[in-house]
């Protein structure tokens, strides 16, 4: 078992840290927003912390899953951060979705500090976290991916080392462009559907056998047929993880045209109001 440090309490982060207390580890968690974590320890017994240094200090392990590159930053390298406090040999692992700029950035500082640092987004949303049930896609060394594998392994269904430093973050960027194709063809095709007055359960058994057959359909089929969008992941942070995705296709040449495209239906869904429904709620921007 080990001694481990949490930052972040979110939607994410909160369920994450629940699994690594119920395996048997003593967790610190820190979270901004203080009421959190204070929570948080309430239910769940361990430590609370003050800032990220203090959580840090002294762990074999410090896990973070924030918001956004800013976040991440102070957490780790701001005044009050992690990596000033972790000791030579310690490993740090990050769950935030952010850019393959930092999350190299954080391998090098790392390194020179003797930390073992592991990029390492997940897919699942939140359901995935309560359940212990993520996919993690794992950027860094051979020597941290050992040495987190055995911890991130209390809320993972999947776990791949993906390749070095970003490496993680990048596929995480593969999923996000993926997903948000599949969203689009499956608007369209409900709309379609809808249009043509037929009965969105037999259509549904009819084509989710075949090659149209997705997660999204599966899980969001019925859902969106009824208007239902408070599941999972927020439109607010796909739209943040496709514009990493268009940031990082600029540096390597990649051609990102239907990303592009559902990015800017995705602004149109966030001017409805839809800014925090599930991403499947990209339907709304097409009329009944």
């Amino acid at each position: 078992m080990a001694d481990i440090a949490y930052l972040g309490l979110g939607v994410m982060g909160a369920p994450m840290a629940r699994h690594l207390a119920a395996a048997g580890h003593n967790v610190t968690v820190y979270n901004r927003t203080r009421a959190r974590a204070e929570a948080w320890v309430a239910e769940h017994g361990g430590t609370l912390a003050a800032t990220p240094a203090e959580a840090a200090r002294g762990k074999q392990v410090v896990v973070s899953c924030v918001g956004r590159d800013a976040d991440l930053d102070e957490v780790t390298l701001g005044p009050d951060g992690a990596f000033a406090a972790m000791a030579p040999g310690a490993l740090f692992v990050d769950h935030t979705t952010v850019s393959a700029i930092i999350a190299r950035r954080l391998a090098e500082e790392g390194a020179a500090r003797g930390l073992l640092v592991v990029d390492a987004p997940v897919s699942g949303g939140q359901a995935g976290a309560e359940n212990g049930a993520l996919s993690i896609m794992c950027g860094g060394s051979d020597e941290a991916m050992a040495a987190a594998r055995p911890i991130i392994d209390a809320y993972a269904a999947r776990i791949v080392h993906v390749g070095g430093p970003g490496a993680g973050q990048t596929t995480k960027m593969v999923n996000q462009i993926a997903i948000a194709g599949v969203l689009a063809g499956l608007s369209e095709a409900l709309r379609f559907a809808q249009a043509a007055e037929l009965d969105l359960d037999k259509v549904f058994e009819a084509v989710s056998g075949g090659a149209a057959q997705s997660w999204q359909m599966v899980n969001r089929w019925k859902t969106m047929g009824e208007d239902k969008f408070d599941f999972g992941f927020a439109i607010d942070w796909m739209r943040k993880d496709l514009g990493l995705a268009l940031e990082e296709a600029r540096v390597n040449g990649a051609l990102l045209p239907v990303a592009a495209l559902v990015d800017q239906f995705y602004a149109e869904v966030q001017h409805m109001g839809g800014g925090r429904q599930d991403t499947s709620a990209l339907v709304r921007r097409i009329a009944r």
